[in-house]
């Protein structure tokens, strides 16, 4: 009897230094940067993806670079002839510095468009899957395609295919590897009321198109991910980020609130959040997003710097009676691990 309970004393204050421990981890994290970043060349950052380089031993940012201080561009033309930026952290996420933009080999149109891109390791090997618009338009309602482009340092990056997919107006691929080691990419089919589509492959160069739709709401900038041992997709539905948990990857179930709808307090944050990338690091995760500052109310239907710049920030989710929550106002710790 004596025995069993200096085991339990043992164990108790095994499990409270245990605690305390982790505590001391996320304590000692850097405090992230609010905004987290803004990129100083047209200060458009958007759709941003966070990836590791282990060769550098940074993270690397890689997002869509609208050119918002080129505000003589009529229409919406400041969203096109876009480059694709890359940021970069040695602190773990907490800050980034601009490191200048991916060089794509891509010469099959004169002038385009890069949109949205996915960025993912496998084997040593760097995929990049890229929204294209083969050129510079002021309307909306034009080609767009996704390709296939790979590299070995994360900064030069080869063209390999454009996919096949379900139309000629597509967008924001988004991949994942499913439990049986094959991959799956959401992409939003634009020519059906802009709903998520998906596409399945064995190796990642070729793809067979499901088809179908999945997720009956509407939205972009789909992300998948496992965490708190459920799947679950977030979507830019315009009004914050929907929310699905899935037991097969093909059937969603909506959560009844989205996250990041509700404007925040902080610095470039007052405004609903958009096309997220999650990063998990075991317990905890994060959801990296993108504002548009200056589209506040009082700001309606005016077209200018103000309301076309934005910023990048990130939140850490949260696991509360099944659903994920956030509150963007609370500070976050980040160390972000090599992945």
């Amino acid at each position: 009897m004596f025995q069993n309970i200096i085991r339990l004393i043992l164990f108790s204050l095994c499990i409270s230094s245990c605690g305390l421990f982790q505590a001391q981890k996320i304590n000692s994290k850097k405090i992230a940067d609010k905004p987290l970043f803004r990129d100083p060349v047209y200060d458009g950052a958007a759709d941003p993806v966070i990836i590791w380089n282990p060769e550098e031993e940074k993270h690397f940012m890689f997002y869509t670079n609208r050119r918002a201080k080129a505000d003589t561009l009529d229409g919406v033309s400041w969203v096109h002839g876009t480059e694709i930026g890359i940021a970069e952290s040695s602190n773990g996420g907490a800050s980034w510095e601009y490191k200048g933009t991916a060089n794509i080999n891509y010469d099959l149109v004169e002038e385009p468009s890069f949109w949205a891109p996915d960025v993912i390791e496998h084997n040593g090997n760097y995929h990049m899957y890229l929204t294209i618009v083969p050129g510079v338009f002021q309307d909306w309602y034009h080609p767009r395609s996704i390709a296939h482009f790979t590299s070995k340092d994360l900064i030069n990056w080869e063209y390999e295919s454009t996919l096949k997919l379900s139309s000629e107006r597509v967008i924001d691929a988004s991949v994942f590897q499913l439990p049986d080691g094959s991959w799956r990419m959401y992409y939003n089919n634009e020519n059906d009321g802009k709903s998520i589509y998906y596409a399945d492959s064995q190796d990642l160069y070729k793809w067979i198109d499901s088809g179908k739709k999945v997720i009956g709401d509407r939205g972009e900038g789909a992300k998948v991910f496992t965490w708190k041992g459920k799947n679950w997709l977030i979507l830019d539905s315009w009004d914050g980020l929907s929310v699905y948990s899935s037991e097969d990857f093909e059937n969603w179930e909506k959560q009844k609130k989205n996250i990041l709808q509700t404007p925040g307090t902080g610095v470039d944050d007052k405004v609903k959040g958009g096309h997220p990338d999650v990063v998990v690091q075991g317990e905890r995760a994060f959801v990296f997003y993108f504002t548009h500052p200056g589209r506040i109310p009082s700001n309606n239907g005016i077209d200018n710097y103000e309301t076309r710049r934005s910023s990048i920030q990130v939140a850490e989710l949260n696991y509360e009676n099944g659903e994920i929550i956030t509150n963007r106002d609370n500070e976050v710790k980040l160390e972000l691990s090599p992945l």
